[in-house]
């Protein structure tokens, strides 16, 4: 009972507070960010983003929330994070290396948003979160299950303020069931899912993949979902919740895997690089490095022999279709790895050129951004950060002919946007803003 007295007490505060704001603001009144904000006309509209005039109240924190919302950003949404005052996102603290002061895990995720430092714990930080979720079109969260509804923050209660809010919450494994408060973390989860099973040397050891592939995978699914309550929305006039999961989001991502023992019963095996329905479809150890070949049918195969100078091997009735070299994989693959292993990397692409036959080298990351094809893509984005100075990030996958993301801005600081967005989105005057900053609700970072 004490607990429940207190919870409402809690909820009235954070409540009264948003009535008084409401009244404060009868003649400062926030305009709708989609329906009530008039887009400037001077900017050519092929210019604008996707998702200009759409707002995202950003409650998220480490990779697979982040990377969602940074997506949203990068395709022209106003993207608010609300961070812990003093720590901030976890990943602030996930390093070396950092850059300045700032961690590169931290500037990897979170370009183009701004940064409101609030204590959710504190009636008047929950308070302002209640308005901002009242402006805003959508509010994406990873708290467990729950915990924001404790503090008047949950979907249902958001809701009834704004009914036309997208609420899309990021979990461990869904917001009910029997794993549901069980926190979640990446690593966990793929191990749970299925995902370092299938992943590491044949024969050996499972294997977590190289970067957290389970969050990023959900990050790109919240992504997808927030866009399609966005269109639905358009038609309906509501908003939505969306629950969304590592779990759901890793084992979904098995596809033919998960289809191999649904329907034939057939367990899965760690591959290494190699593929088990397909040969050769896998790495090779050449001269100076590896290299990976993937002939996905039979001519592709007749001319990868031809290029080896093994065409004797086309020959062989073992080797003529796919299925009866996945049966022979092993006598195969042993000629053909001792032919690779004559010849330099470079020797090898160059060989491949013009040959129908799918190959590429297995490049280190510095490679990798040393490629003409990821230069060329616009893979590397550089910004000017405030403390850190010139900083170079991963840019945007996808690319649109409408507009172009020609002017990033950086990761920010904690709270470096707290009485910016304060002042500007919910028009609170400087006294009210000074007696949250007093209160300790709020903080400002006071670097410029």
């Amino acid at each position: 009972m004490s607990a429940s007295l207190g919870l409402l007490k809690r909820c009235l505060s954070a409540l009264c507070l948003v009535g008084f704001r409401s009244q404060l603001r009868r003649n400062h009144p926030v305009r709708c960010p989609v329906r009530g904000r008039r887009l400037s006309h001077t900017r050519a509209a092929a210019q604008r983003g996707p998702l200009e005039g759409v707002r995202v109240l950003d409650l998220t924190r480490v990779l697979a929330g982040p990377f969602a919302t940074m997506i949203l950003g990068d395709l022209g949404a106003e993207v608010i994070k609300v961070e812990r005052p003093g720590a901030g996102d976890d990943t602030r603290a996930w390093g070396p290396p950092f850059v300045g002061a700032e961690s590169a895990y931290f500037l990897s995720v979170n370009r183009n948003k701004k940064s409101i430092s609030v204590d959710l714990k504190h009636p008047r930080g929950a308070g302002v979160i209640q308005e901002l979720a009242g402006v805003c079109d959508v509010l994406v969260e990873n708290y467990l299950p729950g915990k924001l509804h404790q503090m008047c923050l949950g979907y249902e209660q958001l809701s009834r303020l704004n009914p036309r809010l997208i609420y899309c919450s990021i979990s461990g494994y869904g917001q009910t069931g029997p794993q549901s408060q069980s926190p979640g973390y990446d690593s966990i989860a793929s191990a749970v899912s299925g995902m370092m099973h299938i992943t590491g040397p044949e024969g050996g050891e499972p294997v977590r993949p190289g970067v957290a592939m389970t969050d990023l995978a959900t990050g790109l699914y919240a992504h997808g979902a927030v866009m399609a309550a966005l269109l639905q929305r358009h038609r309906t006039g509501r908003g939505a919740h969306i629950d969304c999961n590592l779990l759901s989001a890793q084992v979904s991502c098995l596809t033919h895997i998960a289809a191999n023992y649904l329907n034939s019963g057939k367990e899965a095996r760690r591959w290494g690089t190699a593929h088990e329905s397909i040969v050769p479809y896998q790495g090779f150890t050449t001269k100076d490095g590896h290299l990976v070949v993937a002939a996905g049918n039979d001519k592709q195969f007749i001319n990868v022999c031809n290029v080896l100078q093994l065409k004797e091997l086309t020959n062989k009735p073992e080797y003529k279709t796919n299925t009866l070299r996945v049966q022979h994989r092993e006598e195969l693959l042993h000629t053909l790895s001792q032919r690779f292993l004559q010849e330099k990397t470079a020797d090898w692409l160059r060989r491949f050129e013009g040959s129908g036959v799918p190959v590429g080298p297995i490049n280190s990351i510095q490679e990798v951004f040393s490629d003409p094809q990821v230069k060329h893509n616009g893979l590397i984005q550089e910004m000017n950060h405030p403390t850190a100075g010139r900083i170079t990030v991963p840019g945007p996958a996808v690319r649109f002919s409408s507009f172009a993301h020609d002017e990033p801005t950086p990761p920010p600081l904690i709270g470096q946007h707290t009485v910016q967005v304060l002042r500007h989105t919910l028009s609170y005057s400087d006294d009210v803003i000074k007696t949250l900053l007093d209160s300790k609700a709020v903080t400002q970072n006071e670097v410029s």
